[in-house]
């Protein structure tokens, strides 16, 4: 991580204000289809990782039996209450986390993320997927800034001083490492992507002896 979690939280506290009215095209594209492969069902509890102003958390709320919203810019939360409360949803809580210290203990379905896990470093990334995996979700659904091809820093994606972007191949195998399978991969952008990973079932959950 390039810069500490103090340092990321405030400066997304001095932007949440105007945080949705900042967004780029591709940005809005990926949170989109977030929301479409993450489809939960009725009864189904959704995690939201670094939720932001609650973008995805409103999106999905409608559809699911509760919606778990975490970050760590008390700014961004505030907001995303206030979007809440004015949209009349009464299924979301809202709350201070991270990927790795999600402080949340209770039952997962689906965890979703949009344009959050690149601010870790690849190693941080690992640590974080595989706290997730702990959840025991069905579905894992990562919207974010990842390469597709060779980095390019004069690209409004990537801003080295603050974002530490992973290959889709360093993603995918830390997936792998943690028990999860890659079941779709949606390109936006040469550095903007969204993975969808589905945890495979243990030889008990599968019916194998």
């Amino acid at each position: 991580m390039k810069r500490s979690l103090e340092e990321h939280a405030a400066r997304f506290d001095e932007k949440a204000g105007e945080y949705d009215d900042s967004k780029t095209d591709e940005y809005r594209a990926c949170a989109s289809l977030v929301v479409e492969h993450a489809a939960p069902e009725a009864d189904d509890v959704v995690l939201d990782l670094g939720t932001g102003t609650g973008a995805i958390a409103l999106a999905l709320a409608p559809d699911a039996a509760q919606v778990v919203g975490r970050d760590i810019s008390e700014g961004m939360l505030a907001e995303a209450e206030r979007k809440a409360t004015e949209a009349g949803l009464t299924n979301l809580e809202f709350g201070e986390g991270t990927f790795r210290e999600p402080e949340y203990d209770g039952p997962v379905d689906v965890v979703t993320s949009n344009f959050a896990l690149h601010h870790l470093s690849d190693a941080e990334k690992r640590e974080a997927i595989a706290v997730i995996a702990d959840l025991e979700p069905r579905k894992f659904v990562l919207g974010d800034v990842m390469f597709f091809g060779e980095a390019d820093p004069d690209e409004p994606f990537y801003s080295p001083e603050v974002d530490d972007p992973a290959t889709v191949g360093v993603l995918a195998d830390a997936f792998t490492d943690a028990g999860f399978s890659l079941t779709a991969v949606e390109r936006v952008h040469e550095q903007v992507g969204v993975l969808v990973a589905e945890r495979s079932p243990t030889p008990a959950e599968s019916g194998a002896e």
